[in-house]
């Protein structure tokens, strides 16, 4: 991490929007977020969560109702063309003409930037696996997806802000993206990017922050997320199980009915878990990693206190 300024820095950012005369949607409410240099950052949320209009305010495409947001120490809003030049942005959509080739797109979109290095434009090609020399129209949405992030990269901007990157792309493709990212991270850049992924942001992020209905909820480090030690376990059994003889056993909770068998979640060890189920037959056993928002949820419940502040 630098001393310097942060990259990104929002106070109190806002976005309502009027429906009717009398109607109006807050898209996002209050926002304080800040990123440091060198960070890769993960901006999650569902859909109509507010990632895409926190985005579309720091790159000042829409203007905020309150608030502000600041990049590399400067108003988003009054030096937006000068910011633009030190940011590469994809959108979740990626709109492009369809009668040009990847090729004619780049070179186009590389004349208005002031030129590219073409020895790192065929690097991020090769590494993607993607020929430019295809028209648009003939590209798969994988492709349309590599061509956005070789545009947004080809210049080495000091900020990449990227709305669902690996929307589109293979387990493979996802694992060099993940490695191209780790690489920009490498040189003291900046990643932004909005995912609803929990590998990806596991792999590569250092922070991220969960958005609902346009508020924050929480902002943290990976690692202290990742260490909410619970899983949800499936068990199916072809005698019936009683409910209560689960619900009382430590470390289990919320315990439901499924078909053949109980879902609960765990936190510590099996081997309570086993012990009571060892007089029957068990058919199947199944465990699945929690979502990131239920990791939030166990990090911080629902009223937004962290572990530490409720026992407090």
């Amino acid at each position: 991490m630098s001393g310097n300024l942060p990259v990104i820095q929002t106070d109190n950012l806002s976005k309502i929007y009027h429906k009717n005369r009398t109607e109006t949607v807050a898209a996002l409410k209050g926002l304080n977020l800040t990123v440091q240099q060198g960070e890769i950052f993960g901006y999650l949320g569902p859909n109509g969560a507010g990632k895409t209009t926190t985005i579309r305010l720091l790159l000042d495409l829409i203007r905020p109702t309150g608030g502000k947001a600041m990049l590399f120490g400067e108003n988003a809003h009054d030096n937006s063309i000068e910011l633009h030049k030190r940011i590469g942005f994809l959108p979740a959509e990626l709109n492009l003409w369809k009668n040009l080739s990847g090729s004619q797109v780049v070179n186009y979109i590389g004349k208005v930037r002031g030129g590219v290095d073409t020895h790192y434009l065929q690097t991020l090609t090769s590494r993607l696996q993607l020929d430019l020399n295809i028209r648009i129209r003939s590209y798969s949405t994988g492709n349309k997806r590599k061509l956005g992030l070789v545009l947004a990269m080809m210049n080495k901007p000091d900020l990449l802000i990227l709305d669902e990157p690996t929307s589109g792309l293979d387990p493979l493709m996802q694992q060099t993206f993940n490695e191209l990212m780790l690489d920009v991270q490498k040189e003291g850049r900046t990643v932004f990017l909005s995912s609803h992924m929990l590998g990806e942001v596991q792999t590569i992020c250092d922070r991220v922050g969960i958005l609902r209905g346009g508020e924050l909820k929480a902002v943290e480090t990976v690692s202290n997320l990742t260490h909410a030690n619970f899983r949800w376990v499936t068990v199916r059994v072809r005698e019936g199980v009683e409910a209560k003889q689960l619900s009382n056993l430590t470390g289990v909770s919320d315990v439901s009915a499924v078909d053949g068998g109980f879902k609960l979640r765990l936190s510590g060890d099996f081997d309570p878990l086993l012990r009571v189920l060892s007089p029957y037959y068990v058919q199947d056993i199944e465990v699945a990693e929690p979502t990131l928002e239920e990791m939030f949820l166990s990090f911080y419940g629902n009223n937004g206190q962290t572990q530490k502040e409720r026992v407090s």
